[in-house]
């Protein structure tokens, strides 16, 4: 349904050489994952755009364009619980939302992850970024933050409380290099306190303030010359430096970099601002596709560029502000001509697309192939499935069970198809999607947000969408009176769905 759209790389196709996976020797995987960037911020994907992405785009052009790509959440803890466990969200114990400051981990010491299959096949491991799964924060009287919290739902009060009994020169339990990474360096999440980079199980700079009111962000500690701006710049730095060291001891290394752009504090660097033609908000895009650059060069200056699979995606949809201090009202961006959700309906929180059909790339040079576009429907938690298959490895029963590779569709086979897809909402609500199509249900309660409550048609609610996503991508014709028996099928697969095990 996309193919209209993407007419420019469709120029871009090149002769296919297959090259078979075993004479590549074992490959490095990159996992790029930009926050909250929107379908349409990409240019390849979206003619309209306003921000060109010229490294994404190439990227675009030297391997695969997934068109119905999907986070398995439209917000970003569940998401990144997803493409580290290859199991939705929901199936954790937070059930919506997302995980806030000093919560516990989300991962449990027993699930099995990308990261431990990695390591288990010998693999140098690291995650550089945004981590936003939480780590056992120690007190100063021995007990941990999870101790005094009252649960996910907190009220930002109590965790100020508990921040003040933090000891922030002590380790910090249960985080990344215990859930399958050798290496950590990243800042958590930048809107939340502490504000501070963390390697491996330490804070580097121990948050000896509070944070003004002037900087971006939650109430909360902050360490010395803390800046929002420079936490791309560090953490790309750091991405950069890793991929080289590794180059030179001739290890195989699986890197998840998650970006904090453009998710707000919207915080471009001195190079980007107003380089865009969309605002702050365009502006940190360009930087975005600035670090997947920098992969892309750091990659090839190594010579590790052809045994190198690369993954670039985001986490859900876009929230379109338009960076007024750093944030700015939900779909501001579109008054400076720019969709971020082009060619969908809805944004970061929502069941209709604009809350989880994201940009996904691949490229894997003598493997996938120049240039091509897939059209079947993928989602994040088949990351999982797809290295193991990678690696020829089984993955432990009971484990990633909502996971399918993507191999087959790497190396221009015809056995992949998920039999089903589920969306899920920021407020907890679900969706599924099979073939063209998609059913959501979403309660009948209040709450604020746009599929919080039912849709209104003909001035009566409707707590149940039906859409053919073929005929009509942008979600506007509910069909669920005119096929009540897809609403039924549907509606039973999704609670058979919910129980699997």
């Amino acid at each position: 349904m996309m193919k209209k759209l993407l007419t420019f790389s469709l120029l871009c196709l090149f002769a296919f050489q297959n090259v078979s996976i075993s004479a590549q020797g074992k490959p490095n995987v990159i996992f790029i994952l930009a926050d909250d960037l929107g379908y349409g911020d990409v240019s390849v994907l979206n003619p309209k755009s306003k921000i060109i992405t010229p490294h994404i785009d190439k990227l675009a052009k030297s391997g695969m364009i997934f068109t119905d790509a999907h986070s398995p959440s439209s917000v970003c803890t569940p998401t990144r619980y997803g493409i580290l466990t290859g199991q939705y969200g929901w199936r954790s114990k937070q059930k919506k939302g997302v995980s806030r400051q000093y919560d516990p981990p989300l991962i449990e010491k027993e699930t099995y992850t990308v990261g431990k299959l990695f390591q288990e096949n010998h693999y140098a491991t690291a995650c550089i970024g945004k981590w936003h799964l939480g780590w056992d924060w120690p007190m100063r009287d021995g007990r941990l933050a999870r101790d005094i919290l009252s649960g996910f739902d907190a009220s930002a009060e109590e965790r100020l409380q508990v921040e003040k009994k933090i000891n922030f020169s002590s380790r910090l339990e249960n985080g990344p290099t215990t859930r399958g990474f050798d290496f950590y360096f990243g800042d958590d999440v930048p809107n939340y306190p502490p504000y501070a980079f963390i390697e491996n199980d330490r804070i580097i700079t121990i948050p000896d303030r509070y944070k003004p009111d002037s900087i971006y962000g939650h109430p909360g500690m902050m360490s010395e010359s803390w800046s929002l701006e420079n936490v791309m710049p560090a953490i790309t730095k750091k991405a950069v430096e890793y991929i080289h060291e590794r180059a030179k001891l001739k290890e195989s290394f699986f890197l998840y970099f998650a970006l904090t752009s453009p998710h707000v504090p919207i915080a471009p660097s001195a190079a980007f601002k107003g380089k865009s033609n969309a605002g702050a908000y365009g502006d940190f895009v360009l930087e975005t596709d600035w670090a997947v650059g920098q992969i892309m060069k750091t990659l090839q200056a190594a010579g590790i560029e052809n045994n190198t699979l690369v993954i670039f995606t985001s986490d859900n949809g876009s929230t379109g502000q338009d960076g007024t201090r750093m944030s700015g009202q939900m779909n501001a961006v579109l008054k400076l001509g720019h969709n971020p959700h082009e060619p969908f309906r809805g944004m970061k929180t929502d069941l209709w697309e604009g809350g989880h059909h994201v940009p996904f790339i691949a490229s894997w040079p003598g493997v996938i192939k120049e240039g091509s576009i897939e059209n079947r429907i993928i989602c994040h938690t088949d990351f999982m499935a797809t290295c193991a298959d990678l690696l020829n490895k089984i993955i432990p029963s009971g484990q990633a069970i909502d996971s399918y590779s993507w191999m087959p569709l790497f190396t221009n086979k015809n056995q992949f198809q998920r039999p089903y897809t589920i969306h899920h909402s920021s407020e907890g609500f679900f969706a599924i999607r099979k073939d063209q199509w998609k059913l959501i249900m979403t309660g009948n309660s209040g709450g604020g947000l746009i599929l919080s409550k039912p849709e209104i048609i003909d001035g009566i609610e409707v707590p149940i969408q039906l859409y053919n996503l073929a005929e009509d991508p942008a979600e506007r014709n509910n069909l669920y009176r005119k096929y009540p028996e897809k609403v039924n099928d549907l509606t039973k697969l999704l609670q058979e769905a919910k129980q699997k095990k």
